[in-house]
């Protein structure tokens, strides 16, 4: 089976999909990965065969030239992210035609972020999969996207795909999600070499604190007024602080260190299940790491479905979450003094474990997605 992953160019799309397509690969299935031109050397370094079949594409680059929007104003700054997600995927329509032509694929499996791998999938008879991170249903993505392809000839709609692949524990998803197809969550995180610090037990209540790959380039959302004073208020409580950042980001961020345990990028699929609490912005890939490794969390959302994952997560009684208004130093700390100090958080998360290591595995999912392709 000849089988092709798409992904817009961000981290936080590509990384959910990385195990499924290396179980794709380890079954003796052949693996193609199609992105934009410069998002291609991150995916070659997951040690996956990448494609660029679209020009480069800065998103945080084109989100910056559009008006501004209030913070809270949640489905008109995710209506302009999707419109974003389609003019990158326009761009890719005539590279993603070609590359569709020339490489044949039996099946293909597109995150919902990426809109070209969709069009071509329909105009070529290929049946696809949407790889579904994240709770809300998004559809500001796909009206958005939708509108800059009207005048694509051949286009009408975004076609609907034949399975949805969720790894999302089916008792934190919205009604509409029910019925997807589940995935057991494997965290991939780059190339977070395992410090050695981490071999050896914490001393003191572990509390890892991250903004994922992208909210840190957003310059927009306010975080550098406020993620400084807010380490140094969490150092206060006495615990081990470790930041999880792109090294980049401390280059040019360097107060971030001085309240910091230690600092830089790392493997939170190894991090985490050693933490008493992370606090994160709710992205997929954190939110479902944390969760997997049964560590109680508390969710800062900024944008898209952070809010609504955030939400999931209190729902669920895995932990605790603030608002944009409420994210100030002392807030942050006293929230964090809850969550460590209530064992309930950290049962309720340990249950969530269970529920996601009881989902299929990226192998049994090669097998539907090779079935789905006969």
């Amino acid at each position: 089976m000849r089988l092709l992953f798409t992904t817009a160019p961000l981290s936080g799309h590509l990384f959910p999909m990385v195990p499924l397509a290396w179980a794709a690969r380890a079954a003796g299935h052949e693996v193609l990965v199609a992105t934009t031109r410069n998002f291609a050397p991150t995916v070659l370094a997951t040690g996956l065969p990448a494609v660029s079949w679209g020009p480069d594409a800065d998103f945080v680059g084109m989100v910056a030239d559009e008006p501004p929007i209030e913070a809270d104003n949640v489905p008109q700054r995710r209506y302009a992210h999707g419109k974003a997600f389609g003019r990158i995927a326009r761009r890719a329509l005539p590279g993603a035609q070609r590359v569709i032509a020339a490489w044949k694929p039996d099946v293909m499996v597109c995150e919902r972020a990426e809109f070209a791998g969709p069009v071509v999938a329909a105009a070529n008879d290929v049946p696809y999969a949407v790889f579904h991170w994240g709770v809300p249903a998004l559809e500001e993505y796909r009206e958005a996207a939708a509108g800059e392809l009207t005048d694509v000839p051949g286009f009408s709609a975004l076609p609907a795909p034949i399975e949805t692949i969720n790894p999302w524990p089916v008792g934190m998803r919205l009604p509409y999600a029910a019925t997807h197809q589940g995935l057991r969550s494997i965290a991939y995180n780059g190339e977070g070499a395992l410090p050695d610090w981490l071999l050896q037990p914490a001393r003191r209540p572990r509390v890892c604190v991250t903004f994922g790959t992208l909210l840190p380039r957003v310059a927009a959302l306010g975080l550098h007024s406020v993620v400084a004073p807010t380490l140094a208020r969490l150092a206060g409580l006495g615990v081990e602080l470790c930041l999880a950042v792109d090294n980049d980001v401390l280059a040019q961020w360097p107060e971030l260190t001085e309240s910091a345990t230690v600092a830089g990028r790392m493997p939170l699929g190894q991090v985490l299940p050693t933490c008493d609490l992370i606090v994160n912005h709710g992205g997929q890939g954190t939110v479902l790491t944390a969760l997997a490794a049964g560590c109680p969390q508390l969710v800062l959302p900024h944008m898209d479905d952070q809010f609504d994952n955030a939400a999931a997560v209190v729902k669920a009684g895995a932990g605790m979450s603030l608002s944009l208004d409420e994210f100030i130093p002392a807030v942050v700390g006293e929230r964090c003094e809850t969550l460590l100090g209530d064992p309930g958080f950290g049962r309720v998360a340990a249950d969530v474990a269970t529920e996601i290591e009881a989902h299929p595995s990226p192998v049994e999912i090669v097998d539907l997605l090779a079935k789905l392709a006969a």
